[in-house]
């Protein structure tokens, strides 16, 4: 598996270098990666499905100048913002492996980033330091009780892409003025504010992306990463705002 850092980008560029690795590698012209990227700015992303009046404080973000944007997998939405950590997985869909379908395939890859994050933990700053790290609803890490790490799929025939953001020095109080009470939640969170619900880290970013890379074997640089498709895409799809707001 090849690492590719990314080198700053808009909000449009992160997001459409998700589509552009997986079309590449659909089509042929690419190989598993691991993808890593740090908000240069402050912006919320909506899963695919999500509908912006429901999941977003629309008048708060407007307010402030926050611009709204949608990925192209599912799940709930979230804020990017400095201190923040995105990666994204592209991995090859085999038959009988732990990728052949959506369940093993978030059982594999969760169990795998909590082993990277778990061989950190000993560099926790928590107040409790037997605080344990798990995997809890699909695809959410957690410290204790509190999440840090939200993740989505998104499959095609023969790749997947996996990607999720780490909280781990971030403003967290951005989170409750940007974002509603998400309309899905899981079990585990019983109904809990966002400032009760999620957590820091606390852990320098270079650090959590030496775990991740060691876990995935992903140590050699990508060369030739398709940035002109990234650049068409962030310019024709995730900059328009028939995207961003289509549902």
């Amino acid at each position: 598996m090849k690492r590719l850092d990314l080198p700053t980008l808009s909000p449009a560029g992160n997001l459409a270098a998700d589509e552009a690795l997986l079309d590449g590698c659909e089509n042929g012209h690419g190989e598993e990666t691991l993808l890593f990227w740090e908000p240069g700015e402050t912006f919320v992303v909506v899963g695919y499905a999500n509908q912006v009046a429901t999941e977003v404080n629309v008048a708060a973000c407007e307010t402030s100048g926050v611009p709204i944007y949608r990925r192209c997998s599912g799940g709930g939405t979230v804020v990017q913002m400095s201190g923040g950590l995105n990666y994204s997985l592209i991995l090859r869909i085999t038959e009988n492996s732990p990728t052949q379908n959506i369940t093993t395939a978030n059982r594999y890859i969760m169990e795998k980033n909590r082993n990277a994050i778990e061989a950190l933990a000993g560099q926790l700053k928590t107040h409790n330091s037997k605080l344990k790290i798990s995997v809890r609803g699909h695809t959410d890490l957690c410290l204790g009780e509190q999440k840090f790490a939200g993740n989505s799929q998104r499959r095609r025939k023969n790749f997947l892409l996996f990607h999720g953001t780490l909280l781990l020095n971030c403003n967290l109080n951005l989170i409750s003025e940007l974002l509603a009470m998400p309309s899905l939640q899981p079990d585990y969170r019983a109904s809990r504010p966002h400032e009760e619900f999620v957590t820091n880290l606390h852990l320098p970013a270079e650090k959590v992306k030496a775990a991740l890379a060691q876990e995935w074997n992903s140590l050699a640089k990508l060369e030739n990463p398709p940035l002109d498709e990234i650049k068409r895409l962030a310019r024709e799809k995730y900059s328009s705002r028939e995207w961003n707001f289509k549902f």
